[in-house]
């Protein structure tokens, strides 16, 4: 049963973040007055369907994606409304409204989630624990950590990804101290009793409206800027597709976040976490010029306003259809290994 509730609350997650990008195609589309022909949420057979105006609505069998299918998008057309009609900065939005709307939902969730805290993590150091280095290397409270060996530290969520990706290794820290930058050589980190990495405490801030909504916005970029470190030690090599999950990977940590905490706050809390890092990398993941993406497609696009003239559909399509076939391909391949890892 546990499970089952698993994969349907995964289901629903996965749902809401797919609905919520192709609403962001959709509602561009109408707004630069392109036609929809169909809004679908999942692929495969129909479950449900309802035409209004010349759009059909539709809930399909496979909740593995979505689309919102324009006219003129992938094939010629002589509708004055069709997508490939529209001048190439419209149609740039449109490409680009998917993603965007799925980093402002990791923001408005990211904005619950602040609200219910009970106060605002700073960056400015308050105290540090009893077996702390980091106080002997310079560090003094009252310091406000500014970036950590030249990466920006906006919030605490970047701020322990970047201790904890490198621990071990001495730091080169950026704080602002009564004003002023100063710059710390090989500052370390560790709390010899409870073996952390993160050896101080950090102030906690004054909740306003504005506090919050900044703090919120802050804590998207900082979200979106790990996903794009994580993205970049993939391609160094740093992780391997071992280290990859897939849908299946996912509904396993989802199920996880789901009994994180003693109370159903706590709960909710972990899982919301979790669906505001998803959504915003679904964002971030769909900018990347992998063809088949919304990225891919904004490359064309920006090729076409450079020279004026657009790419064939039929060398574009091709070039989309081989993107989505290799990521079809390493999709089954972790899927399996996913499943490998349960069992074995």
């Amino acid at each position: 049963m546990a499970t089952l509730l698993s994969i349907l609350l995964a289901i629903f997650i996965f749902g809401c973040i797919i609905a919520i990008h192709e609403f962001g195609h959709f509602v561009a589309a109408k707004c630069n007055g392109i036609q929809v022909n169909e809004f679908a949420i999942g692929m495969g057979p129909k479950i449900l369907r309802f035409q209004k105006g010349e759009t059909l609505y539709s809930l399909r069998l496979l909740p593995i994606g979505g689309f919102c299918s324009m006219e003129g998008e992938d094939a010629e057309s002589q509708n004055e409304r069709a997508f490939d009609r529209k001048p190439v900065w419209r149609r740039m939005i449109v490409v680009l409204a998917g993603a965007f709307m799925n980093i402002v939902l990791g923001f408005v969730l990211l904005l619950v989630t602040t609200c219910s805290d009970p106060y605002l993590i700073s960056n400015t150091i308050h105290g540090f624990h009893e077996q702390a280095t980091s106080n002997t290397c310079g560090l003094q409270a009252g310091d406000t950590i500014v970036s950590l060996n030249g990466s920006h530290i906006f919030t605490i969520t970047d701020l322990q990804y970047k201790m904890s990706n490198e621990a071990g290794e001495p730091f080169t820290v950026v704080v602002e101290r009564d004003g002023k930058k100063v710059k710390l050589e090989n500052v370390t980190f560790l709390d010899q009793e409870n073996h952390d990495w993160l050896d101080f405490s950090l102030e906690a801030k004054e909740k306003t409206v504005w506090s919050v909504t900044a703090y919120a916005a802050k804590d998207t970029v900082a979200t979106g800027k790990l996903i794009w470190m994580s993205l970049l030690e993939l391609v160094s090599g740093k992780y391997g597709i071992q280290d990859l999950s897939g849908p299946v990977g996912t509904v396993e940590v989802i199920s996880d976040a789901a009994t994180v905490g003693e109370t159903a706050a706590e709960r909710i809390s972990s899982v919301l976490h979790l669906t505001i890092f998803i959504t915003i990398n679904v964002g971030i993941f769909n900018l990347l010029p992998i063809p088949g993406l919304d990225g891919s497609r904004f490359l064309f696009l920006l090729l076409e306003a450079i020279r004026r003239k657009p790419v064939k559909k039929e060398h574009e399509a091709m070039v989309h259809f081989a993107g989505m076939a290799a990521l079809f391909l390493l999709m089954i391949v972790i899927t399996v290994q996913d499943v490998t890892r349960i069992f074995y």
